[in-house]
């Protein structure tokens, strides 16, 4: 018990080493905010491409459909190597300079490319997961909302884009936030690349002094994030059904002679 409390509990170590490990989750942090909206607008994206209606569209549903599956199916961290190998690749003159060096080895904002890969590895991944919540969302409106929409003369895209979007996605909030907590402990990933993020952090001072300190530091700084995230999700959901008459809620009277039956009413 003394070896494990001097082992992951050395507060002397925490203190000493907070700055550097709190650099570290200030990446995470900024990995999970960039990756965490760009996924949300590419699923949504995925989703309604997924919806669009007629033979027309029918290659474009089925490339969707694809990409869901495939990105859904792969490994993230088999991601991140390829999005960083492809992309390092192609920008370099070995690999012929297929794209500019911009885009190839990003810096932007100034911040390093495994920074950037990062967050597009994530993107092409959580979007594909954030596209199914969506889809979910969709399914769950009623036909006949559409169905009032278009007979007010709005288009297919006005219908989802006023009508049946804004109502899928309040439906899917919290589902959202699950995959949100998810992505933000997966950027621990990008350090493959490189990148000091707060595992990394944690990681590197293991692996000088020999104290995993450091870590369980780490590991309290996604705590005091994801917890709160966390009781956000149950208060979302508790809301939900309370709306709709679930979680131990007394169901309304039920009316009384033939129709409670089930008879159709007079």
């Amino acid at each position: 018990m003394d070896f494990i409390l001097e082992y992951y509990f050395d507060f002397g170590l925490m203190r000493d080493e907070f700055g550097p490990v709190l650099d570290g989750f200030w990446y995470t942090l900024k990995l999970s905010i960039f990756a965490g909206i760009l996924s949300l607008l590419w699923g949504l994206v995925l989703a309604v491409l997924r919806q669009l209606p007629g033979k027309a569209f029918m290659p474009v549903r089925a490339l969707a459909i694809a990409y869901i599956d495939v990105f859904r199916g792969i490994p993230l961290l088999l991601v991140i190597l390829l999005v960083s190998g492809f992309l390092g690749s192609a920008a370099s003159p070995v690999g012929g300079e297929i794209i500019p060096r911009e885009i190839g080895v990003p810096d932007w904002l100034g911040q390093p490319s495994p920074f950037w890969y990062g967050i597009i590895a994530l993107t092409l991944t959580y979007g594909a997961y954030m596209a199914e919540v969506y889809r979910a969302g969709i399914e769950a409106v009623p036909r006949g909302q559409m169905e009032a929409a278009r007979s007010l003369g709005m288009s297919h895209g006005e219908s989802m884009r006023h009508v049946v979007v804004p109502q899928a996605v309040n439906k899917v909030i919290p589902p959202l936030l699950n995959d949100y907590i998810a992505l933000m402990k997966d950027t621990s990933l990008v350090s493959f690349l490189g990148l000091i993020e707060v595992v990394q952090a944690g990681f590197d001072f293991q692996s000088e002094t020999g104290n995993g300190s450091a870590l369980v530091l780490g590991a309290i700084l996604f705590l005091i994030i994801t917890i709160p995230l966390a009781r956000i999700v149950d208060r979302l959901i508790a809301k939900q059904q309370k709306k709709t008459g679930r979680g131990g809620e007394t169901p309304p009277p039920q009316p009384t002679g033939l129709a409670g039956a089930g008879a159709p009413a007079a």
